[in-house]
């Protein structure tokens, strides 16, 4: 039977469970299900087609340079409009928004599956990111409004967090078995069944949950966030691939900025705003979001040098290179059921800095690396435990973000979260990883990469301390 409340549940340990390790129950544990995979899927979204890209070019007549659409056209709407839709979820419902997104998702996934030519596949890709955007916030929000804030919420966003962490490294192994095995179409079609597991169970588990008013949404401030992250993350991905020196980047990029600075004008004369600016001046909202936006960025151009790296330096297979990420991937599993205790133990604030500098240190490691083979084991070690703090840093800085913010607003905290994570995985590779795309000494490029990444991670644990050294002491 469904259940219709317009208040969360709330799962209760068992008066013998210790403190920091909650024990959940049945149900609470299907509707984490429900809603992780639902994250694994899309973050499964971000990497699986990448190896495909070849084969899918020559299957549907586009072009090399036209092939970067095919990630571009899901980034754009992903990111675009998550800020719109956790609002909109806050307003009219999660639950009711997070199974349309799932809907829409699955109907696009299928749709780029059968695709008959590029403006077909496209659409797909546009329509699965704006199911994405649907998805990320209202999973998100369903997830910190069901899990209390402590223990049970420290473990089922640690959870969560593996399987955001463990989807992306699966997708870019499965990408290549899949696409040797049956072609590019059954990484989409992977999409569509995962889809279809989760659809039928949603109903029946995930609680709705709402803000007990409804204002007026916010348009002026949707219309100017929206337009802005679009012009931004458009400029961004097309730069990755053409340079920062093309007019239509320049002109988006510039567009995005102005955009998003009217934005936060718009906000402050808002009645309703879409994002409180008095919550953008917490010290756990700011500072943990500058931790996130870091530790998804610099990850990201890691692991995208390190491809480049394996393939082109080391001459590794795409298999062996599925390999080395599947490690790292185990490892995140690994470290995404240790972060709860850590973060019980520690803090998330400590856990958050530590995490950052743990990550730049062993980015750092990475300098040694060179064209003998016996790097491989270098590269897999120190990229490994990276991800392992780099997954400490993804749940430590969601509870940052979230805690202490009222139920009424965890879909505008938790916007705020899945807009970092997009931004961050966008951002990355444009800015710092063409720099090792246009080097003529592939490992010297990759080697400036990783060491102004490591700089970057390094600085951010150094600020992000400072920023939350006057906020509460245990978040």
């Amino acid at each position: 039977m469904a259940i219709d409340t317009t208040t969360s549940t709330r799962p209760t340990a068992p008066a013998d469970t210790p403190p920091g390790t909650p024990r959940l129950s049945t149900r609470d544990m299907l509707v984490l299900f429900v809603l992780c995979a639902a994250q694994f899927m899309v973050a499964l979204d971000f990497s699986v087609l990448n190896v495909a890209l070849p084969e899918l070019g020559s299957d549907l007549g586009m072009s090399r340079s036209a092939l970067q659409w095919a990630v571009t056209a899901f980034a754009l709407p992903s990111g675009g409009f998550l800020l719109l839709f956790g609002r909109i979820g806050d307003l009219y419902g999660r639950r009711r928004l997070f199974l349309a997104g799932l809907s829409l998702f699955g109907a696009a996934s299928l749709l780029a599956t059968l695709a008959w030519d590029p403006a077909s596949f496209l659409a797909g890709r546009a329509l699965q990111g704006l199911g994405a955007a649907a998805i990320v916030p209202a999973g998100m929000s369903l997830l910190t409004t069901t899990f209390p804030e402590g223990p049970a919420r420290d473990r089922a966003l640690g959870i969560s967090g593996t399987l955001l962490s463990l989807g992306f490294t699966v997708g870019m192994v499965a990408g290549g078995v899949l696409t040797d095995a049956f072609g590019w179409r059954s990484t989409m079609a992977l999409l569509t069944v995962f889809a279809l597991i989760v659809l039928p169970l949603a109903p029946g588990l995930l609680p709705e949950s709402r803000t007990p008013d409804r204002p007026r949404l916010d348009v002026p401030g949707a219309v100017t966030v929206t337009t802005g992250l679009l012009s931004l993350i458009y400029a961004l991905s097309t730069a990755a691939d053409h340079g920062f020196g093309r007019a239509d980047v320049i002109t988006a990029l510039a567009a995005g900025l102005l955009l998003l600075t009217a934005f936060t004008v718009v906000e402050s004369r808002s009645a309703a705003p879409l994002v409180s600016l008095p919550m953008l001046r917490r010290r756990t909202v700011a500072w943990g979001n500058v931790g996130g936006l870091v530790t998804f960025s610099m990850m990201s151009t890691v692991v995208f040098v390190l491809t480049l790296y394996f393939q082109e330096v080391l001459r590794l297979s795409a298999f062996e290179t599925g390999l080395v990420f599947g490690v790292q991937g185990v490892l995140s599993a690994v470290a995404g059921g240790l972060a709860a205790r850590v973060i019980g133990r520690f803090g998330a604030r400590r856990t958050l800095v530590g995490s950052l500098a743990g990550q730049g240190a062993l980015i750092a490691a990475l300098l040694l690396l060179n064209a003998h083979t016996w790097s491989v084991w270098l590269a897999t070690a120190a990229v490994s435990l990276a991800s392992m703090c780099h997954l400490g840093a993804i749940v430590s800085y969601g509870l940052t973000v979230t805690s202490g913010v009222p139920d009424e607003e965890q879909g505008l905290a938790t916007g705020l979260v899945t807009s970092t994570q997009q931004v961050g995985i966008t951002v990355g590779i444009p800015v710092l990883g063409v720099l090792a795309t246009t080097s003529g000494d592939l490992l010297a490029g990759v080697h400036t990469v990783l060491a102004l990444d490591a700089a970057i991670v390094l600085a951010a644990a150094v600020l992000v301390g400072l920023g939350l050294r006057r906020a509460q002491p245990r978040i």
